[in-house]
């Protein structure tokens, strides 16, 4: 695998050799063997605070490689690095809790009708788990990111495959978990990595697989998911895949603050060159002058940002393509034309805006309601409540929606509650009077909603993230002795638990 320079298109060395399918064998069963290593739930929350200082005392070299990798710079990278160590910290914290292991004790009640049997239920890990590296995230989602931070927290192993954009960034970030391991006393194969398309392919099929996490494009996610469910045994998948993350602009919130909204809306679907998974890529806004002085304000945003480098030549290339598809769609219009930076040799893009009416929308306009991996984004005029409906009737499952709301409606007025109910039933993440790019980690958050957005109804960000790779466990009339001590009546393990109906 080659590390290239998407500034330039350049190789910048040699960093490994695709790993075959003895190599995926080797490393999925050293995995399986290292279960018994993640047990503790001590030593566990010790190596994830380990690897996230081992993370951060390389972290110079970490961030200056990503950057060479991916072009997203410095300060941009600096901060995923914090929000990838911040995470590794945060699932520390959540497994030194115990809350994630779900007891509940439910004592024998002999006059219940029908008379209850003592149950005893906690969650115990999967097993192996396969992490697919995303490409616009080299840290936070990738090697050390929220997959395979919360898959440790669970005490599930990791195999990672990396992403092909960034392969020296994820030896680098590999070696800091492994490291970790050994000092923490842990076996090292507790987290490997894996390198190559066909390796990914092997991965996902290896009988001791027990789940995977992917981040990525809908066709590959696509492709995984359906070997993951065509297995002898069928293991979960969790993918994120594609996302048109949907705004809707009421005619009373671009009536109070239009220029605002056109700039909010040209920096959020800018960001890091439009590369983000819940970039706003479909955009409905109100017919009339408030709505043409949004995307006028829009179109100024547009014109001042820089032109910026996407990941790959690959990506460069299907956004080009992708824009140049949408553009010659009968009623669509280019205020802003997205394209080629202004130097062919600077490999750069420049972003931009479509829009179209409403009522133009036809079939032959879906490619309008698929996402455009890049910073362009989708101007659909309104007239009424009829055609916003008309439009969100066919809009696909999102990470996010949003929708920015007039003062009065904020306050409850008007038609705000069915909107924003209206919305809900499209993301898992609903965003009321602001962006949604920039996700918090934190327990509350949600990353994830109906597919093609996700493959699974959990979130990838957040506490609860660790819920994907663990499975419960009852026990039933079985003996103190027998019972592990996460169940025992004393809670010797000093657990947050449900006992007959009351937590404690």
């Amino acid at each position: 695998m080659w590390s290239v320079d998407p500034r330039t298109g350049e190789r910048r060395e040699h960093v490994a050799d695709e790993t075959t399918a003895a190599g995926v064998d080797a490393a999925v069963r050293a995995a399986h063997a290292a279960v018994p290593a993640l047990a503790d739930r001590t030593a566990r929350a010790a190596f994830l605070r380990a690897a996230a200082a081992r993370l951060e005392s390389d972290g110079e070299r970490i961030v200056a490689t990503a950057d060479a990798e991916s072009a997203l710079g410095t300060p941009r990278l600096t901060g995923e690095l914090a929000r990838t160590t911040g995470q590794l910290r945060a699932f520390a914290d959540e497994v030194e809790d115990g809350g994630l292991l779900g007891v509940i004790i439910d004592h024998a009640d002999p006059d219940a009708t029908p008379p209850r049997p003592d149950l005893r239920r906690y969650k115990l890990p999967l097993g192996v788990v396969a992490v697919y590296a995303a490409s616009n995230f080299p840290l936070a989602f990738s090697v050390p990111g929220g997959d395979t931070a919360s898959a440790l927290a669970a005490g599930c192993p990791v195999v990672v495959k990396a992403h092909p954009d960034h392969p020296a960034t994820s030896e680098l970030c590999a070696a800091a978990l492994r490291a970790a391991a050994a000092e923490t006393g842990l076996a090292e194969d507790v987290v490997s990595l894996v390198h190559g398309f066909d390796a990914g392919v092997a991965l996902v099929r290896h009988p001791l697989v027990s789940a995977a996490g992917f981040t990525g494009s809908v066709r590959g996610g696509r492709a995984l998911f359906d070997a993951a469910a065509a297995r002898p045994v069928p293991i979960p998948f969790h993918g994120e895949l594609g996302s048109l993350n949907p705004v809707v602009v009421t005619r009373a919130a671009v009536a109070e603050r239009a220029g605002e909204l056109g700039d909010g809306l040209g920096g959020s679907m800018t960001l890091g060159t439009g590369q983000f998974c819940v970039k706003p890529g479909l955009v409905l806004v109100p017919e009339g002058a408030d709505g043409d002085r949004m995307l006028d304000s829009l179109a100024g945003t547009l014109r001042r940002t820089a032109p910026g480098h996407l990941l790959d030549a690959r990506m460069r290339d299907a956004f080009l393509e992708g824009v140049r598809a949408r553009a010659a769609l009968a009623d669509v219009t280019a205020p802003v034309a997205a394209g080629p930076g202004d130097d062919a040799a600077s490999r750069t893009v420049r972003p931009g805006v479509l829009t179209v009416p409403a009522r133009a929308l036809g079939e032959e306009h879906e490619l309008l309601l698929e996402e455009c991996f890049g910073p362009v984004t989708v101007a659909v005029r309104y007239a009424d409540d009829a055609e916003i409906e008309a439009v969100l009737e066919r809009v696909p499952g999102s990470l996010t929606a949003t929708v920015h709301l007039g003062a009065e409606e904020a306050a409850g007025g008007g038609d705000a509650r069915a909107l924003v109910t209206r919305l809900t039933a499209l993301a898992g993440r609903v965003v009321v009077n602001g962006w949604p790019t920039g996700v918090a980690v934190a327990p509350a958050q949600h990353h994830g909603g109906p597919y093609p957005a996700t493959t699974s109804t959990s979130t990838s960000v957040g506490a609860t993230a660790v819920e994907r790779w663990l499975r419960p466990v009852v026990h039933q009339d079985t003996p103190e002795p027998l019972l592990p001590p996460e169940l025992r009546d004393g809670n010797p393990l000093r657990l947050p638990r449900r006992v007959d109906g009351k937590r404690e």
